[in-house]
């Protein structure tokens, strides 16, 4: 009878799931379009759609986004909005609050009447495509079904909620950084700051300039820090940003310029990328052609070609953010936010002042004042580049993208290649690391959007990248500002395999995606090879898988497992006194942990006696004792035998793509994640990857020549675990293959009639 009753549930749940797909193919009429418009789909799920002008093709856009992606795009507006309460319960309310902080959703409904009356109309049309989606399901999909609720119609503003989604993605960090420097400073003092700030010998600007990197003198740790310290993990912040290079057409067969972009984002099912085509006449009755990848939520293609150009970004990391000490006189309001709950309302208050929303950290009232809350912050204006004829014009009007500020490279058909900033960017001309007192704070230049941005064109090596560090010269660094940049070795790493060959193709370029050599890790390799060679018997083993470590993230490599272990737990320990007072106000220098390198290298030069443990006679037995921790780590977390071979790089650092509600309900791990995979790629190397973070996308095209170019993406294109196209192009992705930029065989056509 058991038995009976579990399969007439599993029954029931595969006709629901059958009948909420979607429709592909046939006919619809729909009273929102001027003309005849099409969506078709190929083998991966592409969604190449046709029509007579921008709207109706934005409006046959929302309807493939809500068709595949709804539930995708439902939890980015939350998520920025601070309504996931509504549908995940008391559990979301602290997330909700902390995203309630910037108060978006009131924010992107002002904006929203600010913006032009065209992007305003395109806005209002590709809502109209994503409500006719919705409106077409014959059953929720099973993520309203599993949470007990419904899905709200989408609305123009809900778009700008995505883009303010990814501030909070691309720029979270740049403000957590500001505050943690001002409360090192406020206990330890300047010394320390600089300290930890100090510069790296891993620059890779464009123009080869180099801030000087002499250290500063290391200061004293007081002995109750010493004492008080407690040996925790210090969280590496995943560096949310991108590769990207280009070269001009003289380093190509065709004279066309090349472009490769891989954006780095966490990874979740389903893929936060969606392939698609748009085909459409200009102003000027000449026939646009893009293809790309567009965000689900926005009817933008974000990174793509249009056969004359093509572009690509990588997070800027400049200094958008500011923390302004607030006065006991500083004049504050209260405002409401109730969070809703399914059946109840959570009551929750924002303090704000003239300079933006206020929290307190250790009894200090600080001010925020963040780019993402300036009226320029969010606008379509990125959508321009669809009809851009060369890189000229395309860096000609980046400055007034209304997106987080960017490392734009931008290629063009005549051989051309370019670098520009891209994206909002505050005027206020003095940037601080950490807070500052109100009379510094210039408001009516924050007000305003900076016009004259850093850019590079055709430059003389004919080649440009970035990779999340300093791309601009130290003149133009110290204007803007430092909100977190990358380490640098990965900009290091690229800029040196480009210098490696006078001429490239995409596959050229696809290896240098997939490069994982381990240049930044050999001195950390040789440290420990050295260090326990003192007592070879014992370490006999460890000794062995580190010759063997083949210098590279190779998914083979044990060795390279413990090197990258004992790098991180040799940080995390001796900077557990700082990282300890901090943690008592809820920070930590996690935000910061990228930076300590070449501290944590002056500290094994120098070995001071303040920073050294008490438990241990000297710096050689705690670099040995913390090597056996982190051995002993690795051990508790991946072989429960203490084998060595467990601790495989392809094993610790297995890709593990998972969907939310797997995460809950493990059991649905089977049906709802991409299969697990052996990993390969860390950090501080153009492979960048994690188990569930790391290369977004892999695009690499020659304008004109889209034949050829490539577009990988690790998911497939819908979230309905039915849709044939749910993990298309995951395997390829996983085996390193190279899937097309253009779309294949049409499989499925859906033709869109104008009611009227």
């Amino acid at each position: 009878m058991l038995l009976s009753a579990a399969f007439l549930l599993l029954v029931g749940a595969y006709i629901s799931l059958h009948l909420s797909l979607p429709k592909l193919t046939g006919e619809l009429k729909t009273a929102k379009i001027s003309s005849v418009t099409s969506i078709e789909r190929d083998k991966l799920g592409t969604a190449v759609i046709s029509g007579k002008n921008r709207q109706d093709v934005a409006f046959a856009l929302g309807f493939a986004h809500g068709q595949d992606r709804f539930f995708q795009m439902d939890l980015l507006r939350r998520n920025s909005a601070g309504e996931l309460s509504e549908i995940f319960g008391p559990i979301a309310v602290n997330l909700d609050k902390q995203r309630r902080f910037h108060q978006l959703r009131k924010r992107a409904n002002k904006t929203l009447t600010q913006l032009p009356v065209a992007q305003q109309q395109l806005l209002g049309r590709y809502t109209d495509g994503v409500n006719q989606a919705l409106a077409q399901q014959r059953l929720r999909s099973f993520e309203y079904l599993l949470t007990r609720s419904r899905p709200e119609p989408w609305q123009p503003s809900d778009s700008l909620l995505v883009i303010y989604s990814m501030y909070l993605d691309l720029q979270s960090n740049t403000i957590a950084r500001d505050i943690t420097l001002t409360l090192i400073e406020q206990m330890f003092g300047k010394p320390m700051r600089a300290f930890i700030t100090q510069t790296s010998n891993y620059q890779a600007a464009l123009d080869h300039s180099l801030f000087p990197s002499d250290p500063p003198p290391i200061p004293m740790l007081e002995s109750s820090l010493m004492a008080h310290r407690r040996d925790s993990v210090i969280g590496e912040m995943a560096e949310v940003g991108s590769n990207n290079w280009a070269v001009t057409g003289t380093l190509t067969e065709s004279g066309h310029a090349m472009l490769s972009d891989d954006m780095h984002l966490s990874f979740a099912v389903p893929i936060i990328w969606y392939r698609a085509q748009l085909n459409y006449p200009d102003a000027n009755g000449q026939a646009v052609q893009v293809t790309g990848v567009s965000l689900p939520g926005a009817p933008a293609i974000v990174v793509g070609s249009n056969g004359k150009v093509a572009w690509g970004f990588t997070n800027a990391y400049i200094d958008t953010a500011d923390w302004v000490a607030i006065t006991a006189d500083e004049p504050l309001t209260q405002e409401q936010e109730p969070i809703a709950l399914a059946d109840d309302v959570v009551e929750h208050q924002v303090v704000s002042s003239r300079f933006g929303p206020v929290k307190t950290y250790a009894g200090q009232p600080y001010a925020l004042s963040w780019v993402a809350h300036q009226d320029y912050a969010v606008n379509m204006e990125l959508m321009a580049l669809e009809t851009v004829s060369d890189a000229e014009e395309g860096i000609a009007i980046a400055h007034g993208f209304g997106v987080p500020v960017q490392n734009m490279l931008i290629v063009d058909a005549q051989g051309n290649a370019a670098w520009q900033i891209a994206g909002a960017v505050p005027a206020r001309p003095n940037p601080s690391d950490v807070a500052q007192e109100p009379e510094q704070v210039k408001l009516s230049l924050w007000q305003q959007g900076e016009s004259h941005l850093p850019q590079a064109f055709n430059p003389g090596g004919a080649r440009l990248w970035s990779a999340n560090a300093r791309v601009m010269s130290t003149s133009d660094a110290r204007r803007f500002g430092d909100g977190g940049y990358a380490l640098g070795a990965r900009s290091a790493q690229v800029r040196d395999r480009l210098q490696e060959q006078e001429q490239f193709n995409e596959s050229d370029f696809y290896r240098i995606q997939l490069d994982n050599q381990a240049r930044f890790y050999r001195p950390w390799h040789d440290l420990l090879l050295k260090t326990l060679m003192s007592q070879p018997q014992r370490f006999a083993e460890d000794i062995h898988h580190l010759q063997q470590w083949g210098e590279c993230a190779c998914s083979e490599s044990i060795g390279f497992t413990l090197v990258k272990q004992f790098r991180s737990q040799l940080i995390d320990r001796s900077f557990a006194a700082i990282e300890t007072p901090l943690n008592q106000h809820q920070l930590s220098l996690s935000v910061l942990k990228r930076y300590l390198e070449p501290a944590m290298w002056q500290l094994l030069r120098e070995q001071p006696a303040s920073w050294l443990p008490s438990e241990y006679a000297s710096w050689q037995e705690f670099v040995i004792a913390t090597y056996v921790l982190a051995t002993q780590s690795l051990m508790a977390l991946h072989s429960e035998s203490h084998n060595y071979e467990d601790l495989a790089w392809g094993k610790v650092n297995t890709l593990h793509i998972q969907h939310p509600f797997s995460k809950q309900m493990p059991l649905l791990s089977r049906w709802l994640d991409m299969p697990k995979v052996a990993g390969f790629g860390d950090t501080f190397m153009p492979a960048v990857q994690r188990p569930n973070f790391g290369a977004s996308q892999r695009f690499i095209v020659q304008p004109g020549l889209e034949s050829h170019a490539i577009l990988t993406i690790p998911g497939g294109q819908s979230g309905h675990p039915l849709s044939p196209y749910y993990r298309a192009g995951f395997d390829e992705y996983a085996e390193q293959a190279a899937t097309p930029l253009l779309p294949g065989a049409i499989q499925a056509r859906l033709v869109l009639q104008p009611a009227n």
